[in-house]
């Protein structure tokens, strides 16, 4: 494991940064909820009248005055969008650092396979999201207490289950993308990303496009839907697993028989 350990040592200062700036800010979310407590009816019927901008980020249907409605939003849209770029920045230049740092020949010297260096960087991808989401979670549970609150668990944890999933499912496309590329791209990274996001919004706005939820991985973490029918949406969570699937096997299929200078 000497090659995932060394790229989670190399990663450790962006992890921390990411894990830190997501924890604080869900934090800071969870601890105004007493503040703002008082004012969630007026906001319901200021939310409930902005028409198109309501349904795209699902908000005509959740209750603000409830905690669990609170935290879905505020869930949404740090762990969500932040999360989500987190994903794509981990992995989307995993396989073509080498190239750009001109250190893919002396790795390559060493008695180790393609085939395991592509499963140790793999694990260290995963590694960081799973510990990443840990520790927002154990923030989040925290911070509940910490304004006496009863915690909503079975809304917080398949809140919480969507969005880690969500994130697996673009690491896993990003990490098929980083074998084809030669010298990386933070901009592909992000611009997919940003891309499903908004896809999402679109999906949310008119019936006509809610096909799009099935290519979106957002499709499946909208908050709204998952507070409200309390489970997660099977079909499109398979979906994104065979995407994220098939990203993978992309990178070994490629990174085996690409022509690494």
């Amino acid at each position: 494991m000497t090659i995932t350990k060394h790229e989670l040592r190399r990663g450790k200062i962006f992890f921390f940064i990411w894990t830190g700036a997501l924890s604080f800010m869900l934090a800071v979310s969870v601890l105004l909820y007493p503040e703002m407590k008082g004012q969630m009816g007026e906001l319901n019927d200021m939310f409930s009248s902005m028409g198109s901008f309501t349904s795209a980020f699902g908000m005509d249907k959740l209750n603000f005055g409830t905690l669990k409605g609170y935290y879905a939003v505020e869930c949404g849209n740090v762990l969500g969008l932040g999360g989500a770029f987190f994903a794509a920045l981990c992995s989307v230049g995993i396989l073509s650092k080498e190239e750009k740092s001109k250190t893919a020949e002396f790795l390559l010297t060493h008695p180790v396979s393609r085939a395991r260096v592509i499963t140790e960087k793999l694990i260290a991808v995963l590694s960081q999201i799973i510990a990443l989401n840990l520790v927002v979670y154990a923030v989040s549970i925290c911070s509940i207490a910490a304004i006496g609150e009863t915690v909503p668990w079975k809304e917080m944890n398949l809140l919480h289950l969507a969005y880690l999933i969500m994130q697996l499912e673009i690491a896993g496309v990003c990490f098929g993308i980083s074998a084809f590329m030669r010298k990386g791209s933070i901009g592909v990274g992000l611009g997919l990303a940003a891309m499903m996001y908004f896809l999402n919004i679109i999906a949310n706005i008119t019936e006509s496009t809610e096909f799009l939820k099935y290519i979106t991985p957002f499709g499946y973490c909208d908050a709204s839907t998952i507070v409200n029918d309390g489970c997660l949406d099977g079909v499109k969570i398979a979906i994104g697993c065979a995407a994220g699937v098939i990203g993978i096997a992309a990178a070994y299929l490629k990174y085996q028989r690409k022509d690494i200078s």
